[in-house]
């Protein structure tokens, strides 16, 4: 009884210091905000149809709601201010009583399927600095009440189904840092707003409908460091104050239909660029040569235009990873065309190169062989490279891929390509290569396709390409082999893609084990000189 009369006094104190401290209406507020953050995250629940991780079972009266899962309340006035579900799977809308989360900064849903529209009372929200709804099925247009809550930083809504036109309201928000709508189905243009988005230094809007061009305004954004405007229907010249922005890391308008020529001295102004994608738009003219000087690139990405002349000297390049010259007109089939790849071996970095389909010609450089050995795909086809593989090639060890088709390539595959251990797709096809295939073919293990094609080779079918126990398509058609198939061609259970030797001059019979081949895609060994081939294919598969 005495422990009890003690602590109901000392409860008596407390409670009396804190009269002192607040009134009464303030108390009462308090109690009340509370109330409103723990009824509306409720409301946010019963909005969820499917909670495959269960994620929101803490969401329930036995705990104070600042401990549930996801939330993040200030620690002075016990409101929510963090709300983070990303990657929780969760199903059904977003409760319009969110809005009543009025101390809320970051508000994130990413990774989950949400559908319907994002509710207009999210411009209740007057402290939100961060939303961030990526990768949901949001539905209906951008709401333009989220131009109220003009403390915004973040703006991602990528990845969704939302359509018309973006809100011009959104120039009203001054504090913007990043806008990200890439891959919805938004239509109309880049409106002017875009310039009154001084502190903008991302801006996404990849895969959507937009069309027009990009308008003056953009220069003036002076902090913009990612620009990404591939996959629309953008048209017209790029303006010339694009290239002046110096904040520039990266600059990605692939898949439009931009047309003119590049400036000369473009990289020279934009000394920060590290990204610089432009494929598939109708760019003409020569690439710029002040890419020399863009010791920042990273990629370099100027496929599917209409770019001509010699490739400049990238030897400065050296966080040069990803380059892509492929299907312009450059090159114009001379003896100089292949210079640059000397310069190429400064590159260190570099882990992917295509030069397809161009006009290059002359022939290939021992200092192929001295490229970086992180390469693990090079293109060179449908050029008209001419002369004899070099040998040096097959020191590029790490090549996963090599792809030489359509050139005027002679002489033999060099004995060094048993040296690719780590390859996994060998295109030959279209040259004029003769000799025998290599019997150090069978090292290349990890090797699922292998296409030779359309070239002299002759003698027998090495035994040894029954090591390659991935290969999923073999082609060895429109040659002159001779001699028996070897079983082992037909020990590949990996085979069901495609296994053509047709148009040889291979004799003896079918063996029975070509029966073994039950998931084969397409077979054809026509027009050789084997016997009762039919009577052995009609039993065997």
């Amino acid at each position: 009884m005495k422990s009890f009369s003690l602590l109901h006094l000392h409860l008596l104190f407390l409670l009396t210091l804190c009269l002192m401290c607040f009134s009464p209406n303030k108390i009462v507020a308090v109690i009340l905000q509370n109330q409103t953050d723990y009824l509306a995250l409720l409301k946010f629940k019963e909005s969820i149809s499917i909670d495959p991780y269960r994620t929101l079972e803490s969401l329930n009266s036995s705990i104070h709601f600042c401990k549930w899962y996801g939330i993040t309340c200030s620690p002075m006035h016990q409101r929510v201010i963090e709300l983070n579900l990303d990657g929780s799977e969760l199903h059904g809308s977003l409760s319009p009583y969110v809005g009543n989360l009025t101390f809320l900064k970051i508000l994130y849903l990413r990774n989950n399927s949400f559908s319907g529209e994002i509710p207009q009372e999210l411009g209740k929200l007057l402290q939100l600095q961060q939303l961030r709804l990526t990768n949901n099925s949001f539905a209906g247009q951008i709401p333009t009440n989220l131009t109220y809550c003009s403390n915004l930083e973040w703006l991602s809504l990528g990845k969704n189904n939302l359509i018309g036109k973006i809100p011009i309201e959104i120039g009203s928000l001054k504090k913007l840092r990043t806008l990200e709508v890439w891959k919805n189905n938004l239509t109309g243009r880049i409106s002017s707003f875009i310039g009154n988005l001084s502190s903008l230094r991302g801006f996404s809007f990849t895969y959507n409908h937009i069309q027009g061009d990009i308008p003056q305004e953009i220069c003036h954004l002076k902090n913009l460091s990612v620009l990404l405007l591939g996959g629309n229907k953008l048209s017209g010249m790029v303006p010339s104050y694009l290239y002046n922005i110096s904040s520039l890391t990266m600059l990605s308008m692939p898949e439009n239909s931009f047309h003119g020529s590049l400036p000369l001295n473009m990289f020279n102004t934009l000394p920060n660029l590290q990204h610089f994608a432009i494929s598939g738009n109708e760019f003409s003219g020569s690439i710029a040569t002040s890419i020399i000087n863009a010791s920042n690139i990273i990629l370099f990405d100027i496929s599917r235009n209409y770019f001509e002349g010699q490739v400049p000297s990238l030897g400065r390049l050296k966080n040069l990873s990803f380059l892509n010259l492929e299907d312009n007109n450059l090159g114009d089939n001379s003896t100089k065309d292949l210079e640059f790849l000397k310069s190429l071996t400064n590159c260190s970095m570099l882990n992917a190169f295509s030069m397809a389909t161009n006009n290059f010609g002359g022939i290939l450089p021992n200092s192929i062989g001295n490229l970086s050995t992180e390469l693990k795909q090079l293109y060179l086809g449908v050029n008209m490279i001419s002369g004899q593989i070099p040998a040096e090639l097959g020191g590029l060890v790490g090549l996963t891929l090599l792809s030489m088709v359509g050139n005027k390539f002679e002489g033999n595959i060099p004995t060094t390509f048993g040296k690719f251990q780590n390859m996994q797709m060998l295109d030959l096809n279209g040259n004029k290569l003769s000799g025998d295939i290599p019997s150090s073919i069978g090292n290349l293990t990890q090797l699922y396709k292998l296409d030779l094609h359309l070239n002299m080779f002759e003698g027998n079918i090495p035994p040894s390409i029954g090591n390659c126990q991935k290969l999923q398509y073999l082609d060895l058609s429109q040659n002159k082999l001779r001699g028996t198939i070897p079983l082992e061609v037909f020990s590949h259970s990996s085979l069901t893609n495609l296994l053509d030797l047709s148009h040889n001059s291979l004799s003896g019979s079918l063996p029975r084990e070509v029966g073994m081949l039950k998931n084969i895609g397409k077979l054809n060994v026509s027009n050789n000189h084997l016997a009762s081939a039919y009577r052995r294919l009609k039993r065997g598969c």
